[in-house]
C-alpha cells in the first residue's frame, strides 16, 4: 500500500490524523469510486487492497478506449458514464454488443483470455470512472476468493445481457428496443437528461437515423420523453416500462440477483 493511502487508514483506525481538508478530499474520492456498484460490492479488505491502484478519470463523449484487437491495459469502472462495446461493419456501420455502466467494469472480461479488445469500446455518455491497471486487478482476482466470485458472477450477468441483446435485436420492434435502451441507460447513469443525438442512438440500435427520429417523435407525443438538441429527457419511466419488451426486465433481473442494480 502506498504512502498516500496509509494516513487515511490510520484515521479509520484511530491513529494520527491528517488535515481536515485532506481527509475530506480522500473521502470524496472514495465515495466516487464507490459510485460504481461493482466496486461498492467488494468486501472492505478487497477494496482496501485495490484502492492504491484506483484512478479517477474523465471520459468524454465519443472517446474510444480501445479499438478491436488492441491490448487492454486498464479496466474501467464507470460512475455515471456509459460505455458500449461495438463491432464494426464493412460499410462503416456499427452494432452494439454490450453496454457497461455503473453496475460493472469495461475491459476485464476480455482480459481473462487474450487481453485483446473484443471490439471498439466507445464512450456513449460522458462522465467519470475509476481506472485500474490490469496487473493488480488480475492478481487480486487470482488470490482473493470473494473478489473472484463477485467478478465471475458479474461476467455471468454480462453474458446474460449480451445474449438478450442479440435476441432483442433479432425479434423485437425498433420501438421496443429503443425503450429498452433508454431505460437501461437511465438505470446506469442515474439522471433523467441523457445527452443523446438521434444519429448516435441510431448507430447503437443498428437502424437509420430517420427511423429513430420518427420513434422518438412518437414517444414525445405520448409524453414519455422530451427532446431538445442533443438531449433526450425521460418524463414517464412507467410508461416506457409498459412499452418495452421483456428483454429489459430479464437483463435487469440478472444484475439484481448479483445486487448490482438498485432495487
Amino acid at each position: 500500500m502506498d504512502a498516500n493511502s496509509r494516513p487515511m487508514l490510520q484515521v479509520l483506525a484511530g491513529g494520527a490524523s491528517p488535515s481536515t481538508a485532506t481527509t475530506r478530499q480522500w473521502w470524496r474520492t472514495m465515495m466516487d469510486h464507490r459510485a460504481n456498484w461493482l466496486l461498492s460490492s467488494l468486501d472492505p479488505d478487497d477494496f482496501v487492497l485495490l484502492e492504491p491502484h484506483m484512478e479517477h478519470v474523465e471520459l468524454p463523449l465519443g472517446h474510444v478506449l480501445y479499438e478491436a484487437g488492441e491490448l487492454i491495459g486498464h479496466a474501467y469502472f464507470p460512475h455515471d458514464a456509459l460505455i458500449s462495446l461495438v463491432t464494426l461493419l464493412r460499410d462503416g456501420g456499427t452494432v452494439e454488443m454490450a453496454v457497461f455502466g455503473r453496475e460493472g467494469v469495461t475491459g476485464f472480461a476480455g482480459a481473462l483470455t487474450t487481453r485483446e479488445a473484443l471490439g471498439r469500446y466507445l464512450v456513449q455518455l460522458p462522465g467519470t470512472a475509476t481506472r485500474i491497471r490490469l496487473e493488480p486487478l488480475q492478481e487480486a482476482f487470482e488470490t482473493r476468493p470473494n473478489l473472484r466470485q463477485l467478478f465471475l458472477r458479474y461476467v455471468e450477468a454480462l453474458l446474460t445481457q449480451t445474449f438478450q441483446i442479440v435476441a432483442c435485436n433479432a425479434v423485437h420492434s425498433v420501438e421496443a428496443r429503443c425503450c429498452r435502451w433508454l431505460l437501461s441507460t437511465h438505470d446506469r447513469v442515474g439522471r433523467d437528461e441523457l445527452p443523446l443525438t438521434h444519429e448516435f442512438l441510431a448507430e447503437m440500435l443498428g437502424v437509420q437515423r430517420p427511423t429513430v427520429s420518427l420513434i422518438t417523435r412518437t414517444m414525445q407525443t405520448a409524453g414519455l420523453i422530451a427532446q431538445r438538441r442533443g438531449v433526450i429527457v425521460i418524463l414517464d419511466r412507467k410508461g416506457l416500462e409498459e412499452t418495452v419488451c421483456e428483454c429489459y426486465a430479464n437483463t435487469r433481473r440478472a444484475f439484481e440477483r448479483l445486487r448490482l442494480a438498485p432495487s
